[in-house]
């Protein structure tokens, strides 16, 4: 679906950006093709000063983005969800960053928290990318405690995965 929603824009690489953005962040458009969050909306100017792009070229993306049935049907009903993340340092959190070989392989996120759940590790938030709408797509998993070494040791051994990051 991302390589779908991106081939619309192929000839601007600055729409793409935007693009890109309203994905990452969540962001709505509105039937008056205002960028919103919720009910809030997000000035054009601070969507292009965000990734340096001119307003206007968000004014065309926005207007892009309404005039096709399929991409209205997608930015008129994305939303966002709060991440305890960036909290993680503040609230003394432990967030477990994933990233696998094949995100399209089913069980990954079943795999991994079993074997947290398992070692009575408590998960507070799971958010996994869709591999359909970033390039490489992770699974992050922010839990309550430190993650003891013999368990990342069995979490580094599953097949599907390539790369491990605690923060």
């Amino acid at each position: 679906m991302f390589d779908r929603i991106m081939q619309k824009f192929e000839g601007s690489p600055s729409q793409q950006q935007v693009i890109r953005l309203l994905l990452e962040r969540g962001f709505s458009v509105s039937d008056e093709g205002r960028v919103v969050s919720g009910s809030i909306e997000i000035p054009n100017t601070q969507i292009a000063r965000e990734i340096g792009v001119d307003r206007r070229v968000v004014d065309s993306t926005t207007d892009a983005i309404l005039e096709d049935e399929e991409l209205r049907r997608i930015f008129q009903n994305i939303s966002s969800i709060p991440s305890l993340m960036d909290l993680a340092p503040v609230l003394d959190l432990t967030v477990l960053t994933i990233d696998v070989a094949d995100a399209d392989e089913p069980g990954i996120v079943a795999t991994v928290t079993t074997l947290l759940a398992d070692n009575d590790i408590s998960i507070r938030q799971t958010v996994s990318e869709d591999p359909e709408f970033t390039d490489e797509p992770r699974l992050y998993i922010v839990t309550d405690a430190d993650i003891p070494g013999d368990v990342l040791n069995d979490l580094k051994n599953l097949q599907f995965i390539r790369k491990i990051e605690l923060k």
